[in-house]
């Protein structure tokens, strides 16, 4: 899935070759999960008739006052207690004045000197290195509503339906220093709304869109001029879009030409970013306090009783497993990337006992037929409490661990299996009958005089050999740790 565009180098290969560093940062907007708008009692359900989710409020008709709804406060609240940030005692909203057909005001409600939620950080792990992306601001503000264009009746349309509908706006600092960062970043944030409830991260209909600020400069140098790729819909376009605009840059830096400030869109057909409009700062939208909207006051109180309803946190999961299951850090954040996968690796584990097995299968058998079938943990045929006998045969020594990757694969075609008829009926059982085990042994040992002899004179290798004509000759049921013992006590 983490690939760069066809036919060219890995950013990360140019970056060492041609000497520059590389510098992202984030906005992230995250469509809240109430199911009224930020300022009107409008539904924000997805997929209605155009124009038939939309108020006066919404409209900006003479006469209306916005409203500020509760619910996506608290939310906001959440999100600021999930990342470590500092929620504001007092947060101002503002109007973001700027003229598009979808927006009906002619300015958008934001917020801007101060905004709810301040500061914090988003950890995760990058491979086997753990990383951590400041925040600079988390601020409630509205969405716009929807352009429509007809092509082919050369028409253009206005949705007001999103009109109102509450976002979140997460920004970073500019801390990422590659694509795959910046896609490992996005994912964790993904994560955590969608973990704690405040969205449902759908980036196909747009409740989760981000876009990425991307400069170039040689190592020691100011911060490049940046360019913002906006709404990235899919973590592959995401690092597609990034790989191709740093290399964009870097040659028109290695050209001679200036890099100029401006707002990308990224076309996934031809893999590439065209400019769309120049950037605009903060002077150009013209901020002042919204004089409809009074100050935003959250009492320490208020931020408590949320905290007291929050769910338990992905960070404070992952350490509650290095604690009690005695996983690994990378194990532990590895099996919280969602609720779903961490309730199935506690079901399991409850069952056998073998927390760090459990693991290990989630990680790899389980999570590689998953990504084969695009599908997620809910789909898998194979529930925990199979997992977990299949497991405990593992341990008990009744099969090796590649009988259980075919007992596996009966599980997944056939989810009304039973883990040991399944062995039953594949005669999978490990030969723990040691008075066979070492007839085999004796007439393998007796067969190669070769490889006995060179084991004995310092060959290691020699033994695998052994092993192998072994396992062979038990067609495979010979249990690995009884041969090998067997094995070394005869040659000793």
């Amino acid at each position: 899935m983490n690939t760069a565009v066809q036919d060219k180098k890995p950013a990360t290969a140019s970056l060492l070759v041609m000497g520059y560093e590389v510098v992202i940062g984030f906005e992230t907007h995250a469509q809240l999960s109430t199911r009224s708008k930020i300022f009107s009692r409008a539904p924000t359900a997805f997929g209605a008739e155009a124009n038939t989710q939309a108020c006066a409020v919404d409209l900006a008709l003479p006469g209306t006052l916005p409203v500020m709804n509760k619910g996506a406060v608290e939310r906001a609240i959440e999100f600021g207690l999930a990342v470590g940030s500092h929620i504001a005692e007092r947060s101002v909203f503002a109007r973001k004045n700027y003229f598009y057909p979808d927006l009906p005001k002619g300015y958008q409600i934001s917020q801007f000197e101060i905004p709810v939620v301040q500061g914090g950080a988003v950890e995760f792990y990058l491979g086997d290195e753990k990383k951590s992306v400041r925040l600079v601001r988390a601020h409630l503000e509205e969405d716009a509503g929807k352009s429509l264009h007809e092509d082919f009746i050369g028409q253009t349309g206005i949705d007001l339906n999103r009109a109102g509908t509450p976002l979140l706006e997460i920004v970073t600092e500019p801390d990422m220093r590659s694509s795959l960062e910046a896609v490992a970043y996005a994912r964790e944030l993904h994560k955590i709304v969608t973990w704690i409830g405040i969205c449902d991260g759908n980036m196909q209909e747009g409740s989760f869109r981000c876009d990425a600020n991307v400069s170039v400069r040689k190592p020691g140098q100011p911060l490049g001029t940046r360019r913002e790729i906006k709404n990235l819909n899919s973590f592959k376009f995401m690092q597609q879009a990034i790989d191709y605009e740093i290399r964009w840059q870097i040659e028109e830096l290695e050209d001679g030409r200036a890099i100029q400030q401006a707002t990308v869109l990224f076309n996934p057909d031809t893999g590439e970013t065209r400019a769309m409009r120049t950037k605009e700062d903060a002077a150009d939208y013209r901020y002042f306090p919204d004089p409809d909207l009074p100050p935003l006051v959250i009492a320490p109180e208020w931020v408590e009783r949320v905290r007291a309803g929050m769910t338990e946190l992905p960070r404070v999961m992952a350490q509650r497993f290095v604690t009690n299951y005695g996983l690994p850090d990378y194990d532990a954040t590895a099996l919280t990337q969602s609720r779903e996968v961490a309730a199935y690796f506690e079901a399991a584990t409850q069952a056998c006992g073998q927390p760090k097995l459990v693991g290990n299968w989630i990680m790899g058998e389980v999570s590689r037929r998953l990504n084969l079938a695009e599908a997620d943990i809910s789909a898998c045929p194979v529930t925990p409490k199979q997992l977990a006998q299949l497991v405990s045969r593992i341990q008990d020594g009744t099969i090796s661990n590649n009988a259980a990757r075919q007992v596996f694969d009966a599980l997944w075609s056939n989810p009304e299996g039973a883990v040991d008829a399944i062995i039953e009926a594949k005669g999978l059982k490990q030969m723990n009958d040691t008075g066979a085990l070492e007839k085999i042994v004796d007439t393998v040992l007796a067969a190669n005089p070769k490889n006995v002899a060179e084991f004995r004179a310092g060959n290691t290798k020699a033994l695998n050999a052994l092993v192998g004509q072994i396992m062979k000759g038990s067609q495979g049921k010979a249990n690995p740790q009884q041969v090998n013992a067997l094995l070394l006590r005869k040659l000793a």
